[in-house]
């Protein structure tokens, strides 16, 4: 399926800026190599960025419209040259770096989430960890754990971006909506301290649902130091995210994984250095998954601006 859009446009179709000197980019990742189920993710970005067009400007957080007086600029698309997946992985690394130096708050669209360890490796430079990658939280919304070693013999299929994640080095991951694993991974979710996953199961339980969502956004609120936050669409109810990879019913709401965005960019104990929306597919028969991950992006930037006042 090819994404079929009639001219180049920005995000939010807000007027064209320099990417140089912005206050937020908006990066695109056409990525799609080791999918196990849907295509399509490659044409994902461009789909959200044509959606986004649709997507309203104003956001309470702000009580204004976005721009909100910041400058976001939409950059050209990662060439996906690479003859091979190792080759991929390093221009995603190499196209990413640029623009996660501190200077500018990057939101990343995807694209297989199989690309998070290459953006990760390029936000090592980041002047707030220097360095340091153990320092940073890595907030996961995801139906699925991907804390696999390896599927269908590829270690770097996007089953396993967790897992390549914290063979980087990523200090602790906090994972939201899991409901999708297998029992390798649920043995590295019991055994390894640094991983802490909250299932959809419990979060959305007729019984305990409130308790335990009210003490997911406590711990996401008292995260200390740098965040990076990837959300893979299928996180959303299958229902909300029709044309995902692999869509998994029973995930949280939409204006779930909104209140986990607002919690951690109001906390002041942590700082969001970016973001990445990932397995976004175009419909077939209507725009809902695309709009849905337009609508997550323009929120992320939202909080984002309203953290800096």
């Amino acid at each position: 399926m090819e994404w079929d859009s009639e001219a180049p446009r920005t995000f939010l179709d807000l007027a064209e800026e320099d990417a140089e000197v912005a206050d937020i980019v908006v990066l695109s990742l056409p990525y799609e190599l080791t999918v196990s189920y849907g295509q399509g993710t490659a044409q994902g970005p461009a789909a959200c960025i044509e959606a986004s067009t649709q997507v309203e400007l104003y956001d309470p957080l702000l009580d204004d419209e976005l721009p909100a007086g910041k400058t976001i600029a939409t950059v050209e698309p990662w060439n996906g040259e690479g003859g091979s997946l190792a080759e991929q992985l390093e221009g995603i690394e190499r196209y990413c770096s640029k623009w996660m130096d501190g200077n500018r708050f990057p939101l990343v669209l995807g694209g297989e989430h199989g690309s998070l360890p290459a953006q990760l490796k390029a936000l090592r430079n980041h002047p707030v960890l220097e360095g340091e990658i153990s320092r940073l939280t890595l907030v996961q919304i995801d139906a699925h754990a991907d804390l696999r070693q390896e599927l269908d013999g590829d270690p770097n299929s996007h089953a396993c971006a967790v897992r390549r994640s914290l063979d980087l080095g990523v200090g602790s991951v906090l994972q939201v909506g899991v409901r999708a694993y297998s029992k390798e991974e649920s043995e590295v979710i019991e055994g390894d301290d640094r991983v802490t996953t909250w299932f959809a199961r419990d979060l959305l339980s007729p019984c305990d649902g409130e308790k335990n969502w009210n003490s997911l956004l406590s711990v996401l609120s008292a995260i200390e130091g740098p965040v990076w936050l990837t959300i893979d669409v299928d996180g959303l109810d299958g229902r909300l995210v029709p044309h995902t990879g692999t869509p998994v019913p029973g995930g949280v709401e939409f204006w779930q994984v909104v209140e986990v965005i607002e919690a951690l960019f109001a906390s002041d104990s942590s700082e969001v250095l970016g973001a990445d929306i990932s397995e976004i597919v175009p419909g077939i028969e209507g725009p809902l998954t695309q709009f849905m991950a337009a609508m997550l992006a323009t929120k992320i930037i939202a909080a984002h601006i309203a953290s800096l006042r």
